[in-house]
Protein backbone atom coordinates (compact mmCIF):
# COMPACT_ATOMS: atom_id res chain seq x y z
CA UNK A 1 0.00 0.00 0.00
CA UNK A 2 1.20 3.47 -0.87
CA UNK A 3 1.15 6.43 1.49
CA UNK A 4 -2.25 7.93 2.18
CA UNK A 5 -3.43 11.47 1.48
CA UNK A 6 -1.92 12.57 4.78
CA UNK A 7 1.54 11.47 3.60
CA UNK A 8 1.92 8.54 5.99
CA UNK A 9 2.68 4.98 4.93
CA UNK A 10 5.15 3.62 2.40
CA UNK A 11 6.78 6.49 0.55
CA UNK A 12 9.16 4.47 -1.61
CA UNK A 13 10.67 1.02 -1.93
CA UNK A 14 13.16 -1.12 -3.81
CA UNK A 15 13.86 -4.87 -3.80
CA UNK A 16 16.26 -7.30 -5.47
CA UNK A 17 17.05 -10.97 -5.65
CA UNK A 18 20.06 -12.79 -7.08
CA UNK A 19 19.98 -16.57 -7.04
CA UNK A 20 23.72 -16.69 -7.70
CA UNK A 21 24.14 -15.99 -3.97
CA UNK A 22 22.20 -19.11 -3.01
CA UNK A 23 25.24 -20.95 -1.67
CA UNK A 24 26.10 -18.11 0.72
CA UNK A 25 22.86 -18.23 2.75
CA UNK A 26 20.36 -21.02 2.32
CA UNK A 27 18.12 -23.65 3.75
CA UNK A 28 18.72 -26.59 1.39
CA UNK A 29 16.12 -29.11 0.31
CA UNK A 30 16.81 -32.77 1.17
CA UNK A 31 14.30 -34.31 -1.21
CA UNK A 32 14.36 -37.36 -3.41
CA UNK A 33 12.21 -38.24 -6.38
CA UNK A 34 10.17 -41.42 -6.45
CA UNK A 35 7.99 -42.97 -9.12
CA UNK A 36 4.36 -43.50 -8.10
CA UNK A 37 2.43 -46.09 -10.04
CA UNK A 38 -0.51 -44.52 -11.87
CA UNK A 39 -2.22 -45.45 -15.11
CA UNK A 40 0.18 -44.89 -17.98
CA UNK A 41 3.84 -44.22 -17.29
CA UNK A 42 3.34 -43.21 -13.65
CA UNK A 43 4.12 -39.89 -12.03
CA UNK A 44 7.26 -38.67 -10.30
CA UNK A 45 6.79 -37.02 -6.93
CA UNK A 46 9.31 -35.43 -4.65
CA UNK A 47 9.36 -36.26 -0.98
CA UNK A 48 11.69 -34.73 1.53
CA UNK A 49 12.45 -32.09 4.09
CA UNK A 50 14.69 -29.10 4.58
CA UNK A 51 18.22 -29.09 5.88
CA UNK A 52 19.36 -26.64 8.55
CA UNK A 53 20.36 -23.12 7.61
CA UNK A 54 23.85 -22.70 6.26
CA UNK A 55 25.69 -19.43 5.88
CA UNK A 56 29.05 -18.17 4.71
CA UNK A 57 29.24 -15.34 7.27
CA UNK A 58 32.14 -13.48 5.65
CA UNK A 59 30.42 -13.37 2.25
CA UNK A 60 27.03 -12.44 3.73
CA UNK A 61 28.68 -9.58 5.65
CA UNK A 62 30.34 -8.29 2.46
CA UNK A 63 27.08 -8.65 0.52
CA UNK A 64 24.94 -6.90 3.15
CA UNK A 65 27.31 -3.99 3.75
CA UNK A 66 27.64 -3.44 -0.02
CA UNK A 67 24.01 -3.90 -1.15
CA UNK A 68 21.90 -2.64 1.77
CA UNK A 69 23.12 0.99 1.55
CA UNK A 70 22.47 0.90 -2.22
CA UNK A 71 18.92 -0.44 -1.87
CA UNK A 72 18.12 2.16 0.80
CA UNK A 73 19.33 4.91 -1.55
CA UNK A 74 17.17 3.43 -4.34
CA UNK A 75 14.11 3.49 -2.06
CA UNK A 76 14.92 7.08 -1.06
CA UNK A 77 15.06 8.06 -4.75
CA UNK A 78 11.65 6.40 -5.25
CA UNK A 79 10.37 8.48 -2.30
CA UNK A 80 12.03 11.64 -3.68
CA UNK A 81 14.02 11.94 -0.46
CA UNK A 82 17.63 12.12 0.74
CA UNK A 83 19.39 10.35 3.62
CA UNK A 84 19.19 13.64 5.54
CA UNK A 85 15.35 13.37 5.48
CA UNK A 86 15.44 10.11 7.47
CA UNK A 87 14.74 10.23 11.20
CA UNK A 88 15.44 6.56 11.90
CA UNK A 89 17.34 3.70 10.27
CA UNK A 90 15.88 0.25 10.95
CA UNK A 91 17.74 -2.74 9.54
CA UNK A 92 17.33 -6.48 9.77
CA UNK A 93 18.79 -7.27 13.20
CA UNK A 94 21.32 -9.85 11.99
CA UNK A 95 24.65 -8.55 13.21
CA UNK A 96 25.66 -5.31 14.95
CA UNK A 97 28.74 -4.95 12.72
CA UNK A 98 26.52 -4.99 9.63
CA UNK A 99 24.19 -2.41 11.19
CA UNK A 100 27.09 -0.13 12.18
CA UNK A 101 28.78 -0.40 8.76
CA UNK A 102 25.57 0.32 6.84
CA UNK A 103 24.80 3.32 9.06
CA UNK A 104 28.34 4.60 8.55
CA UNK A 105 28.15 4.17 4.75
CA UNK A 106 24.90 6.16 4.75
CA UNK A 107 26.42 8.84 6.99
CA UNK A 108 23.89 8.18 9.77
CA UNK A 109 24.95 8.27 13.43
CA UNK A 110 24.13 5.25 15.58
CA UNK A 111 21.87 7.54 17.67
CA UNK A 112 19.46 7.43 14.70
CA UNK A 113 19.55 3.63 14.42
CA UNK A 114 16.81 1.47 15.94
CA UNK A 115 18.26 -1.76 17.28
CA UNK A 116 17.22 -4.41 19.76
CA UNK A 117 19.80 -6.97 18.68
CA UNK A 118 21.57 -6.97 22.06
CA UNK A 119 18.27 -7.82 23.78
CA UNK A 120 16.89 -10.53 21.51
CA UNK A 121 19.55 -11.59 19.00
CA UNK A 122 18.66 -12.26 15.38
CA UNK A 123 14.91 -12.92 15.25
CA UNK A 124 15.06 -13.59 11.49
CA UNK A 125 12.13 -12.28 9.44
CA UNK A 126 10.55 -10.85 12.58
CA UNK A 127 13.44 -8.55 13.44
CA UNK A 128 12.25 -5.37 11.68
CA UNK A 129 8.60 -5.47 12.85
CA UNK A 130 9.63 -6.43 16.39
CA UNK A 131 12.16 -3.59 16.64
CA UNK A 132 9.68 -1.11 15.10
CA UNK A 133 6.93 -2.14 17.52
CA UNK A 134 9.26 -1.72 20.47
CA UNK A 135 10.45 1.70 19.22
CA UNK A 136 6.88 2.93 18.76
CA UNK A 137 5.66 1.63 22.14
CA UNK A 138 8.62 3.22 23.93
CA UNK A 139 7.97 6.60 22.29
CA UNK A 140 11.24 6.55 20.35
CA UNK A 141 9.37 6.66 17.00
CA UNK A 142 6.77 9.41 16.84
CA UNK A 143 4.00 10.35 14.44
CA UNK A 144 5.48 11.91 11.31
CA UNK A 145 8.91 10.27 11.68
CA UNK A 146 10.53 8.94 8.50
CA UNK A 147 12.02 5.45 8.87
CA UNK A 148 14.33 3.80 6.35
CA UNK A 149 13.92 0.04 6.71
CA UNK A 150 15.99 -2.62 4.96
CA UNK A 151 16.34 -6.35 5.19
CA UNK A 152 18.21 -9.17 3.49
CA UNK A 153 18.04 -12.91 3.51
CA UNK A 154 18.50 -16.25 1.86
CA UNK A 155 18.82 -16.61 -1.82
CA UNK A 156 20.22 -13.84 -1.74
CA UNK A 157 17.42 -11.28 -1.54
CA UNK A 158 17.34 -7.73 -0.18
CA UNK A 159 14.98 -4.78 -0.07
CA UNK A 160 14.13 -1.45 1.50
CA UNK A 161 11.04 0.60 2.27
CA UNK A 162 10.85 4.22 3.35
CA UNK A 163 7.99 4.75 5.82
CA UNK A 164 6.38 7.82 7.29
CA UNK A 165 4.94 6.82 10.63
CA UNK A 166 1.39 7.92 11.32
Amino acid sequence: AEGGGDGVGILGSSAHSNGLGYEELKCGYLGSERLVATPGEGIVLSKGSYDGMSMNGKEVYKFATREVPKVIKEALVAADMEVEDVDWLLLHQANIRIIETVANRLGMPMEKVITNLAKYGNTSAGSIPLALDEAVRSGQVKKGDVIACAGFGAGLSWGSAILKWG
